[in-house]
């Protein structure tokens, strides 16, 4: 047995690479041999071949090294596929000043140990779920769950987590939810000044259905049983929200490009990224697909970061329709689950769960788009207006940055310890404000 290749790849790599291959070829012999002896052998994982899996590289020569020999003395994991391997973490990651997760900054090797045999009904390890941190330094979270147990079992890390990214405490706090949009105040002469001003409308969170894995986590089986659910859901809407199902895999090219063209289109997850880190990309692009209705007003991302992802839409200012809808795309979700004898992933203390700790709670993201010439004169002026509302503005190059055409992405900065509907009210109550004091502006510059 040798390396079959000679150039593009080092020497290190071609050697690591026939003791990869050599490690699967021997504990699969002795599989067979114990099977043939009349012995019970253990149950086999797939024989993952690593032909087209590489680890990614940080730059801290050290710690490649370390990453390296961790992938060779991983035992293969059912969840494992050709171009993607889970690594098992036989001690503590030697992190390095590279990485700044929060999830780096709670792990200790106390917490480590007590963890790291600690297994899900479903197969998730602590080691699955610490893998895209450990792997992509950069990330700001740097855990996933894969499933909804994660969420008790890895508390201990997963609690810290939550609190330094939201500031909210699960284990003294609880969530609380409110999707009824007639609560929203939304005034005539408010409702006027956002048509005027707005130009266009977008609100969407994620619902993960108890049961079933968390893309991260997922076997082919829990992800096309996702997605059977969803279909059922979305043939149930009610006719303003009724449209089509879009599986990924069985796209034409028309179908494509105009999805690409409305921007609903996702991609498979790169290895830079959280989700391809996370194992979230496997098996591609079965089970996964796209919902929208014939006016384009509401969207669905089926088995991309979460199960679901619910988008409700529209061009201008009606924030209050737009609500509407998301909220009836919710209720469609829970009474499909419920149909079929499963609910959706909630919890007293983080509300909505889902993937990634980021998106707990509400998990929800209501935006507009916004034009403000004169207030885009000063962006830090902005920015201090929003965040007495907890408002997020985003100009053209991300936070700190004026927006080109003065068009600013404005949305709520908080998602876990408020209702739908408070953090809703917060984003009306705070760009209201802001069309105020833009025409106050724009006043005084024509005088």
């Amino acid at each position: 047995i040798s390396n079959k290749q000679r150039i593009g790849f080092s020497e290190v790599e071609l050697v690591q690479k026939m003791i990869d291959g050599v490690g699967k070829l021997i504990a699969l012999e002795e599989e067979l041999a114990a099977a043939a002896g009349g012995g019970a052998a253990p149950a086999a994982a797939p024989a993952a071949s690593t032909s087209s899996y590489e680890l990614p590289k940080i730059g801290d020569e050290a710690f490649d090294g370390w990453l390296t020999t961790q992938l060779a003395a991983s035992a293969p994991d059912v969840k494992d596929t050709d171009d993607f391997r889970y690594l098992t973490f036989s001690e503590i990651p030697p992190f390095t000043d590279l990485h700044k997760s929060l999830m780096r900054k709670t792990l200790t090797p106390e917490l480590f140990a007590q963890l790291k045999d600690v297994k899900s009904s479903k197969g998730y390890t602590l080691s699955n779920s610490i893998q895209a941190g450990v792997l992509r330094p950069h990330l700001g979270v740097g855990i996933t769950c894969g499933d909804e147990e994660c969420f008790e079992l890895f508390k201990d890390v997963l609690y810290p987590v939550v609190q330094g990214w939201h500031g909210f405490d699960p284990a003294t706090q609880t969530h609380k939810s409110d999707l009824d949009p007639t609560k929203l105040t939304f005034p005539e002469d408010i409702a006027a000044k956002f048509g005027t001003y707005v130009k266009s409308t977008r609100i969407r969170a994620a619902r993960n259905i108890a049961g079933f894995s968390l893309p991260a986590g997922a076997s082919v089986e829990d992800r096309l049983a996702v997605e059977g659910v969803l279909k059922e859901a979305f043939a149930s809407l009610p006719e303003p929200l009724q449209g089509k199902y879009y599986p990924l895999g069985g796209l034409t090219s028309a179908q494509e490009d105009e999805l690409q063209a409305g921007g609903f289109l996702f991609q498979k997850p790169g290895p830079m990224q959280l989700l391809g880190a996370a194992g979230a990309g496997r098996g591609w692009a079965d089970g996964r697909g796209i919902f929208h209705n014939d006016s384009k007003t509401v969207l669905c991302w089926c088995n991309e970061e979460d199960q679901c992802r619910i988008i409700a839409m529209e061009n201008g200012g009606d924030v209050k329709g737009v609500f509407e809808r998301f909220c009836s795309l919710s209720h469609a979700i829970k009474g499909a689950a419920e149909s079929n004898g499963k609910k959706l992933m909630e919890s007293p203390n983080l509300g909505f769960l889902g993937t990634c700790p980021s998106n707990l709670g509400t998990g929800l993201r209501a935006s507009v788009m916004v034009v403000l010439p004169e207030l885009n004169k000063d962006p830090h002026k902005l920015e201090e207006i929003c965040a007495g509302f907890d408002l997020q503005p985003r100009g053209s190059s991300g936070e700190h940055s004026a927006a080109v055409g003065a068009k600013w992405d404005i949305s709520n900065k908080q998602r876990i310890g408020f209702s739908e509907v408070e953090l809703v009210q917060k984003m009306i109550d705070g760009v209201g404000k802001l069309i105020a004091l833009e025409e106050e502006l724009a006043a005084a510059a024509a005088s």
